[in-house]
């Protein structure tokens, strides 16, 4: 088990939860999901979610644009 914490922090959205700052990441090892730390924006609750939960929030300069719903989430 790894745990990275991350400088600076990753602005994501956790589904169902909201938009906020990934603070660090868990790595239990090949057999799970990465589980990230993040510190939610309108509330200040921080949750750990599986990676299939969380996605980069939509960044211009960086080419992250509003996700297409066609393409669909990743497999979970």
């Amino acid at each position: 088990m790894t745990f990275t914490q991350l400088d600076p922090c990753i602005p994501m959205t956790v589904e169902g939860k909201g938009k906020g700052s990934a603070i660090a990441v868990i790595d239990y090892g090949q057999e799970h999901n990465l589980i990230w730390v993040v510190a939610l924006d309108e509330s200040g609750e921080i949750w750990c979610s599986p990676n299939p939960k969380v996605r980069l929030q939509n960044n211009w300069t960086m080419g992250r644009r509003t996700p297409r719903p066609e393409l669909g989430l990743a497999a979970e």
